[in-house]
């Protein structure tokens, strides 16, 4: 996968999201301030006045036409709220905007370590929380960040993930360090973008697929371990392994897989990732399942 660029289909979804938001809000270039010779004799321009002159002008303005007075945000479809834990943040103090609530029937206090970051529900702010965080390949061993839908929690026992399961992948944290921030982000822009259930383009398609269901999706998981990173997608319902594509829920998970493997990490369909250097597959197997030893039933793409 290359490090400098999107992959292509992804580039493309990307290109066409950003093209609805600016269409859904006009741009307009910045207020030109008054010639020269309108001043006094003598009168100099106060630069605070044109600050104020350029954000009480009532024109709309987006990131786009100036970084730091903007008065519209590009919406996201959801909420989506990003947690944080490592053997280090059980030292960090607990207050009411930090610590989420434990869901009824959570086995055992690592829930306790948990520490919410922030909530966001718009394009700008995401890239502000983005840009001041420690990226993945800076964590330490036994760290993970966890964006989820707002009102869910990272854990197998809410409600809204305990019949569900999880897409995931391991790749080797010494030959992935390099990668790994980059298919971490694009993960990230996958989930709150509303993404994942697009379908994979077809030879003949002259325009990128659209998705015509986004509500599987819970949240994704980046996780920090000694030897490798792992990559989870969360999803609220897991289908039986032994169904066929044609069912409507197999249908739509292995959707959320081929999309994951080929238009956001940029591999292959049929490219086996294990004799690539990555520790796993891309595999999907329900939280139920995966509490069991020796567990076989699973998906893998």
């Amino acid at each position: 996968m290359s490090t400098a660029t999107l992959p292509p289909q992804a580039e493309t979804a990307n290109a066409n999201t950003l093209s609805d938001a600016l269409a859904a809000a006009s741009i307009s270039s910045s207020s030109s301030p008054k010639p020269e010779d309108d001043l006094e004799d003598g009168e100099i321009r106060d630069n605070d006045d044109q600050d104020e002159e350029h954000e009480d002008d009532g024109k709309v303005k987006t990131v786009f036409d100036d970084a730091s007075r903007f008065n519209v945000k590009h919406p996201l479809y959801s909420t989506w709220t990003l947690f944080f834990d490592s053997p280090q943040s059980k030292l960090l103090p607990k207050t009411p905007s930090s610590t989420p609530a434990t869901p009824q029937g959570t086995h055992g206090g690592w829930m306790e370590d948990i520490r919410k970051v922030v909530a966001f529900d718009s394009v700008e702010e995401f890239w502000g929380l983005y840009n001041n965080i420690i990226p993945p390949s800076q964590l330490p061993g036994k760290a993970n960040y966890y964006l989820f839908k707002d009102g869910i929690m990272p854990a197998w026992e809410d409600p809204k993930n305990k019949m569900g399961g999880k897409w995931s992948i391991q790749v080797p944290k010494e030959k992935s360090k390099g990668a790994i921030d980059k298919m971490w982000l694009y993960t990230m822009l996958a989930a709150i973008g509303e993404t994942f259930e697009t379908p994979l383009a077809k030879p003949d398609d002259k325009e990128a697929p659209a998705p015509t269901q986004s509500d599987l999706v819970t949240g994704v998981i980046v996780s920090s371990r000694p030897a490798f990173y792992r990559i989870s997608i969360w999803t609220r319902n897991a289908p039986d392994t032994s169904l066929p594509e044609s069912d409507a829920l197999m249908a739509r998970i292995l959707t959320i897989g081929k999309h994951f493997k080929v238009s956001v990490l940029g591999y292959e369909l049929d490219q086996k990732l294990v004799t690539g250097g990555f520790q796993t597959e891309i595999m999907f197997e329900s939280h139920r399942d995966s509490e069991k030893k020796g567990n076989k039933n699973k998906i893998i793409i």
